[in-house]
């Protein structure tokens, strides 16, 4: 069977377009990212915590206690002091943000997106939800599924008659 060049399958970029790696490069360089413990203290000291995580995610992994859940899908219109659908903490410029996902990817992106609004305070938590975990800091849930009990067996069952 001949060898494939992957790449080869792959189209020519157009001028001036940037790949996902580049991109979340650039984003990071702007970024004073927090570890979970840096996160947890800036939250503790008045930082909103920021969980941008879709609903069906925070359920099967769990949430921060006091975090704000804001969907990545809206969150620049609802931190954007200028729009009328922002959040009503969301009015200043210099409000510290700490984005959180699940492993530190996407919230880079959208502390990024955030800066461009504005808010120069804006940062994301490095290894997301996952990491803050791991590290034994506050959490809540996930809710174990209920699953239906299982009726006990029978109280003569495994025992030998004489």
């Amino acid at each position: 069977m001949p060898q494939t060049d992957p790449a080869a399958h792959c189209p020519v970029p157009p001028p001036g377009s940037r790949g996902i790696d580049e991109i979340l490069r650039a984003a990071r360089a702007r970024l004073d990212r927090l570890d979970p413990e840096q996160a947890h203290l800036a939250y503790r000291a008045g930082a909103l915590l920021v969980d941008i995580r879709p609903a069906a995610q925070r359920a099967a992994h769990g949430t921060v206690p006091g975090s704000l859940a804001v969907e990545r899908n809206v969150l620049e219109w609802r931190f954007d002091p200028r729009c009328p659908a922002r959040l009503p903490q969301a009015v200043g410029y210099d409000l510290p943000v700490v984005v959180l996902c699940q492993e530190g990817y996407t919230s880079s992106l959208a502390a990024a997106s955030l800066q461009d609004l504005g808010l120069f305070r804006a940062t994301d938590v490095i290894g997301g939800f996952a990491a803050w975990r791991i590290a034994g800091l506050p959490v809540l849930g996930p809710t174990p599924p209920i699953r239906p009990s299982t009726p006990a067996p029978p109280a003569t069952a495994g025992r030998v008659s004489h």
